[in-house]
């Protein structure tokens, strides 16, 4: 048993972090009342910025290349989801058609600039990627050392982090007060002096951060390279775990780490008695279909911020 786990937790971690930091992108710009169906797009633009910047800089900076990757498509996500903002906070266009868009752009314009500058359908394999590594001094603690902190990805656990971190931005702090307030209610919001526009356009940016971050995370540690078929659903995974999460951080991550479990299983079903017999086929569709059944099942008892998707016009009632 010690085996098996030691085998399914850091894979499922491993799986779990990008759809944790891109639905926590999604928490924000949906607590904030925008909907952000490009999660998926962004996800793409930070996996094809990560990638690309790592394959170029990978001399400069060294050991340190992924890291600085990261920061790239994370600042790549944040301006790409300015286009989402502008469409739908400040010309009040349908926000779903806008989330649309973004993933058919993001798309469009990561495939054809890997044909521009690199001739073919997909970039050189990543000679800086992450690599996974033993937690110093924790991984020697018995029993929950070698499952938890053997073989795993840094990643993995700031993912972890960073959604204790938005939880409390969302509910300790007067920031994540204003930003739930225009999100539940924005004419009162705007009423007691809170600029509904603005933090509407912070949430999304915040968005896109995360879900670059989320795309760059998954192309540097699953992947390597950058290709059409990079990010192929893992963020309607992410929007997914934002909504069987009820738009909180915590339940997000929850969800995210039922997504990874389920993503998991094709790799470590070999591992697994009750699994090895399965055909692979069915455990590699296991995430689509449980991401269908979960929402089929829990998407009517789910709650969403009273003015998600709405646009708000100032003085408006």
């Amino acid at each position: 048993m010690l085996d098996i786990l030691q085998s399914i937790v850091p894979t499922v971690l491993f799986f779990s972090a990008p759809l944790i930091f891109t639905a926590l992108g999604g928490v924000f710009s949906e607590r904030s009342g925008v909907i952000n169906i490009g999660l998926e797009g962004l996800m793409v633009i930070g996996a094809f910025v990560g990638i690309v910047f790592n394959l170029t800089f990978a001399d400069v900076f060294g050991d340190f290349t992924p890291w600085a990757s990261l920061i790239a498509a994370t600042i790549a996500g944040a301006i790409f989801s300015i286009i989402h903002a502008i469409a739908a906070v400040s010309f009040r266009a349908d926000q779903t058609v806008s989330g649309v868009a973004i993933n058919m752009l993001a798309l469009g314009v990561g495939v054809y600039l890997t044909k521009v500058w690199y001739d073919k359908g997909q970039t050189d394999m990543v000679t800086e990627p992450f690599l996974s590594t033993n937690i110093p001094v924790l991984s020697k603690i018995p029993i929950i050392g070698p499952i938890f902190f053997e073989g795993i990805y840094v990643t993995s656990y700031i993912a972890i982090l960073f959604a204790f971190i938005a939880w409390f931005v969302l509910y300790k702090t007067a920031f994540g007060l204003r930003l739930r307030a225009v999100g539940e209610h924005p004419m009162a919001a705007d009423t007691n002096g809170i600029n509904v526009y603005k933090m509407r356009y912070i949430a999304v940016i915040i968005s896109g951060a995360l879900g670059g971050l989320g795309g760059s995370v998954f192309a540097l540690t699953i992947v390597s390279n950058f290709s059409h078929a990079t990010i192929v659903g893992q963020g309607f995974m992410a929007l997914a775990a934002v909504i069987f999460g009820k738009w909180h951080p915590l339940g997000a991550m929850g969800a995210a780490l039922f997504f990874g479990l389920a993503q998991s299983l094709s790799i470590v079903s070999s591992g697994i008695p009750l699994l090895e017999d399965i055909p692979q086929i069915f455990l590699l569709i296991a995430p689509y279909v449980l991401t269908i059944l979960a929402l089929a099942g829990f998407i009517g008892r789910a709650e969403a911020p009273r003015a998600n998707g709405i646009p708000y016009v100032k003085g408006s009632r």
